[in-house]
């Protein structure tokens, strides 16, 4: 799994463009939960969808 991919970041999934830009809300084990823009809350089975990660969470304090 990508290290980037923590709460905070923004995601893109790959096979679903329509969805917009995601923040990514949790992550347990390879189920990663995204709040996408055009598309809302879907948990995602990093085992199957690799996520892009677009932009990195920002460290607290930044």
């Amino acid at each position: 799994m990508d290290p980037g991919l923590v709460p905070g970041a923004f995601v893109r999934h790959p096979r679903c463009p329509e969805w917009g830009i995601g923040q990514v809300q949790s992550v347990v084990g390879t189920r990663v939960t995204v709040n996408f823009e055009h598309h809302g809350k879907v948990v995602v089975d990093t085992r199957h969808v690799t996520l892009e990660v677009v932009q990195p969470a920002r460290e607290p304090g930044r």
